[in-house]
This record gives C-alpha cells, structure tokens and sequence, in this order.
C-alpha cells in the first residue's frame, strides 16, 4: 500500500478498496443513522442525556474492538501463537473536554485472550495495533491505551 506524506503526517492510501460502508445520518448527536444495505439503522442520543438510542462513543467502541479482534487473527508471531476461540476485547470511548476547549476522545481495549502467556498476548496487541486500520486511523490523533488479561 503506496504511503502519502501530508504535512508532518503520513497517510496511507488505499490501493484497492474492499468494503466502502455507506450511511446517511439526520438530526446530528439526537437523530439516527441507517446504512444504505439496511443492516444498520440506529437511533442516536448524546451520551449523558437519558435518551434511548446509541451514541457515536458506544459505536466507535464497537467499531475499533471488532477491528482489533481481526487483526489479532492475522497476527503472524515468531511461535505461531493463534487467538483463542474466547477471547473478547472490552473496549471504552471516552469523549471529554480538551485543554484548548474543544472536545476530544481517548479509548482503553482490555484485550482478553485466555491460556496465553503475558508475552503472548502482549505479541498479539503489539502486531494487532500495527495491522489494525482503526489503530493506524487514531495514531497520533487521540490518547489509546490497552491492557491485556
């Protein structure tokens, strides 16, 4: 995949798209969203509010573990150590006030991965973060911490 220097970032870009996701979404923080295959249509509230629908927070957080999970699976360690069939990442989204005023977000993935050593798991996140499109999204724009159990 040919990388794109922008700026003091660098951007990867996509040489051969796979899966575009397409949604509309109406009504901002208190609308819904739905996606154009139908398979997603959600109502939205803003976190704090009391209100019955999903906020972006509680979507991210899904989005980004899910990911994670993935690329853990496609993680190819020098022992050939495979993710376990019960494993689970419990992921948190926190949207809060920045220093300069303006909002930001961090996320924390406890990556779960049970009968693996330390040294294991931690093989396994360490290549996950490399390979995963969400990690690679967030580097350096956000605060992002994982523990391993």
């Amino acid at each position: 995949m040919p990388d794109h220097i922008q700026g003091l970032h660098m951007i990867r870009i996509i040489d051969k798209v796979l899966y575009t996701a397409s949604t509309v979404t109406t009504g901002g923080r208190e609308g819904s969203g739905v996606s154009s295959d139908g398979a997603l249509d959600v109502r939205l509230s803003t976190p704090g509010s009391n209100g019955t629908g999903t906020n972006p927070e509680q979507l991210f957080a899904v989005g980004y573990s899910a990911c994670f999970m993935g690329a853990m699976r496609r993680v190819k360690t020098p022992d050939g150590v495979r993710v376990p069939d019960d494993a689970s990442i419990q992921a948190e989204v926190s949207l809060g006030l920045a220093a300069d005023g303006g909002f930001a977000l961090s996320a924390k993935l406890h990556v779960i991965l049970p009968g693996l050593s330390e040294q294991q798991q931690w093989a396994l996140v360490d290549g996950a973060h490399q390979l995963c499109p969400y990690s690679q999204a967030t580097r350096g724009n956000i605060e992002v911490a994982f523990t391993v159990a």
